[in-house]
């Protein structure tokens, strides 16, 4: 009887330590509910409460904004919020197209003039051709605040399928006519140029940012220039920001042997992905040369970090961007988005080429880039420092430094001697073009009678076109300074004929003239002419005769 009463004792102990527990339980859990939402919501309530506390009447859209950029931003260099418009301009840039009518302007003597236009584009097909003046938009006609490059491209792009009246002066004609144009999807061509730099070498130039189309693109190029008897290329990639990351590792796969790894990205909650060469490259065995300079970053140091890796071709320019992480872009309800990274990338030895930085300091990230030149990296490959505890070595043995970009098999320095500070001041205030635009204007007729740009090429050089622009940039506000132009006359002279040229007939004849004499692309010429650049060579690193 009393083991009975014990046991029904014990028995209801249990049960209200286990009631009791269940009760303690709930109210814990609701707390950390109660406490987790707050935690979640605490932006909300601050936003609750700027809105009804605050001494201003403010839009509190636009402070949530602010606060949402501000948060992002402070993680990494790299990871960015996008308004609408900003994931709208974004992803017309990657899909390589946009809506718009195909033509490019410029403003003189307070008209808009039509550049160029593109060939079998909306403007093409309805007979609007470079040398007219715009001079209404929708029946209105422009205004003085509205006669600029910026705000006429902006008036004219619009959704596909949409129309846009214009108001066109032909040259020699008394009446303006009105055309009604169709938007439709206007390329934006990724390979700006390629063409035959050297007996049996192509050239091909990946310019601004890799899309969605550049590997069809290069395709196309490198197929042009096989046709013509180049067996050996060099790849341009200098001034080339990054941009898709598939077109990057297609391209890479034209020239590497099956089997080979090409990049792998890693991330805490991405899944790793890793990209191997299939051996259906088209060019394998051909010769090849990769340029870079300080502002080839991302995509572009994928192509250079498999190459250089594999061992399979030469690196040549400068040390690159160093930027190793992998955005993926999350878009929100109303049409932002979110570009966060969420991975990091590694080139076939293992290396991760991002540069360091610390969480919510991107300035100092960006000034390390700019000490760069402080510290005269780019003039001298002496003043380059590795981070010898971030050491690799390339499939065939050969060291290689993460931690801060890629360092090219052979460096190139920048040029000091000839790009003095007064022909950069011509470049970076738009000289060269704007003297360009005007001196077609003023002589169109007459310039569009050449057979070719090599004709118009030869005329441009019997001309006295040194004093004119000089001339023409001093009544724009760049004191003329006779010592440095004495040392910069033929890159003067070169950059206005090629602008002149290009607004005659387009980028294939910008380049060729414009990259006459080109330092590294002279190296890299010189490497692929004397057999070094094949991955015999490069293996047993026979490049260093050159540096």
């Amino acid at each position: 009887m009393t083991y009975k009463k014990s046991s029904i004792w014990v028995i209801f102990v249990i049960i209200c330590a286990l009631i009791t527990g269940i009760i303690l339980g709930g109210q814990l859990s609701n707390n950390s509910l109660g406490r987790s939402f707050f935690m979640q919501n605490k932006m909300d309530v601050i936003l609750d409460i700027i809105r009804d506390e605050y001494v201003d009447s403010i839009k509190i859209e636009d402070v949530s904004e602010h606060a949402i950029y501000s948060l992002v931003e402070g993680l990494d260099p790299h990871s960015t919020y996008m308004s609408t418009e900003d994931v709208k301009l974004t992803n017309e840039e990657l899909d390589g197209q946009f809506g718009g009518i195909g033509i490019t302007c410029f403003v003189y003597q307070d008209t808009i003039v039509i550049a160029s236009v593109v060939l079998g584009g909306p403007s093409s097909k309805a007979g609007i051709v470079p040398g007219d003046r715009l001079v209404s938009i929708n029946g209105k006609t422009l205004e003085e605040e509205d006669r600029s490059e910026e705000s006429t491209w902006q008036t004219l792009r619009g959704a596909v399928g949409t129309t846009v009246e214009l108001g066109i002066q032909h040259r020699g004609a008394s009446q303006p006519v009105t055309y009604t144009i169709l938007r439709d999807n206007i390329p934006q061509i990724s390979v700006r140029a390629a063409f035959q730099i050297a007996e049996n070498i192509g050239y091909i130039k990946i310019s601004d940012k890799f899309t969605h189309s550049t590997y069809d693109e290069f395709m196309q190029a490198a197929a042009e220039l096989q046709a013509e008897g180049c067996h050996s290329f060099i790849v341009d990639l200098r001034m080339n920001g990054g941009g898709v990351y598939d077109a990057a590792c297609k391209i890479v796969n034209e020239f590497l042997p099956d089997n080979q790894l090409i990049v792998t990205s890693k991330g805490r909650a991405f899944q790793t992905m890793t990209s191997i060469s299939d051996g259906t490259g088209k060019f394998s065995k051909n010769q090849l040369v990769v340029l870079v300079d300080q502002m080839s970053a991302s995509a572009s140091e994928i192509i250079a970090g498999a190459i250089q890796d594999n061992d399979r071709g030469l690196i040549v320019g400068r040390r690159t961007y160093g930027k190793g992480l992998v955005q993926r872009q999350i878009e929100l309800s109303d049409g932002s988005a979110v570009r966060l990274t969420v991975a990091r990338y590694y080139t076939p030895s293992g290396r991760s080429i991002q540069r360091p930085y610390e969480l919510g300091n991107a300035e100092a990230y960006n000034q390390e880039w700019l000490d760069q030149f402080d510290n005269l990296e780019n003039f001298s490959v002496e003043n380059v420092e590795f981070n010898q505890s971030a050491a690799y070595k390339t499939l065939h043995n050969r060291t290689v430094y993460g931690s801060g970009g890629i360092m090219p098999d052979i460096f190139v320095p920048l040029d000091t001697a000839h790009r003095t500070t007064y022909y950069i001041s011509l470049e970076e205030n738009g000289v060269f073009n704007q003297f360009a635009n005007e001196y077609v204007e003023q002589n169109r007729d007459f310039l569009t009678q050449f057979k070719n740009y090599s004709a118009l090429l030869d005329y441009l050089k019997k001309q006295q076109l040194l004093y004119k622009v000089v001339m023409y940039a001093e009544a724009n506000g760049i004191r003329r300074r006779s010592l440095q132009i004495s040392r910069c006359y033929t890159q003067i002279l070169q950059s206005t004929y090629a602008c002149i040229l290009r607004n005659v007939y387009g980028e294939q004849a910008f380049y060729p003239v414009y990259l006459y004499g080109d330092p590294a692309i002279a190296k890299g010429i010189q490497a692929i002419q004397k057999e070094l650049a094949s991955p015999q060579a490069v293996i047993a690193m026979k490049y260093k005769a050159i540096q």
